[in-house]
């Protein structure tokens, strides 16, 4: 009987989300659009790229200006945050991974990050290897919190929803794990609270990464 986890990105394996902020701000700087306080775009971190940018901005997904802003973020992004990604993992992250992976678990990423982004940045954290499916936002029709990103892994990597778990720090990934069949773990030090997260209702919630191991554990 295979059994997999699957992990949120951002926020959950690495800590981008200053990247992010620091990464919109200079593509609207380099655009001389205005500005945005970092709580603004902290709050569209889980989100597709598109989504996120219009939010933001306050437009339509297929306003031209959201696809500009969307093609300078890949490459301000690999500029400014890939450099410096084994720095951002979190505590416990690569001991984790490992463990689970000779526990004899599949891993797997279902992120909100286009593939390409996705792929670079687990490459340059060190953490490709772990993983036998990524799937990326724009390899969907509806990514997160819609559970179609969910069902691509698990007929990826052909694992029943039961055996399968959800890891992440927004409540998109607590809702996909809902929406696919899967149980789910929170995290608490990612993007959102501790209250948007219980409002979820994960299996689990846990503050650390070490948590996350103790809970696919428990739940296997």
């Amino acid at each position: 009987m295979s059994r997999c986890v699957v992990f949120d990105l951002d926020g959950t394996l690495v800590d981008t989300p200053r990247g992010i902020v620091t990464t919109f701000a200079a593509v609207f700087t380099q655009l001389d659009l205005p500005t945005a306080d970092s709580g603004t775009i902290r709050g569209t971190i889980g989100l597709p790229l598109p989504a996120a940018f219009a939010k933001v901005l306050g437009t339509a997904e297929d306003d031209p200006v959201v696809g500009t802003c969307v093609e300078l973020y890949q490459s301000t992004f690999r500029r400014i945050v890939l450099p410096m990604a084994t720095q951002l993992v979190f505590a416990g992250v690569y001991d984790g991974l490992r463990t689970l992976r000779d526990s004899g678990f599949l891993l797997a990423v279902a992120t909100s990050k286009y593939i390409r982004n996705a792929e670079a940045l687990l490459t340059a954290a060190g953490l490709r290897e772990e993983f036998s499916v990524v799937v990326g936002a724009d390899q969907v029709s509806k990514p997160k919190p819609d559970p179609e990103s969910g069902f691509l892994v698990l007929e990826k990597l052909g694992v029943a929803a039961g055996n399968a778990v959800m890891v992440g720090d927004t409540t998109h990934d607590v809702l996909m794990a809902h929406g696919a069949g899967m149980s789910s773990i929170a995290v608490s030090y990612g993007v959102h609270s501790v209250d948007q997260l219980l409002n979820a209702n994960p299996t689990w919630l846990v503050d650390s990464f070490a948590g996350v191991v103790a809970a696919v554990k428990e739940c296997s």
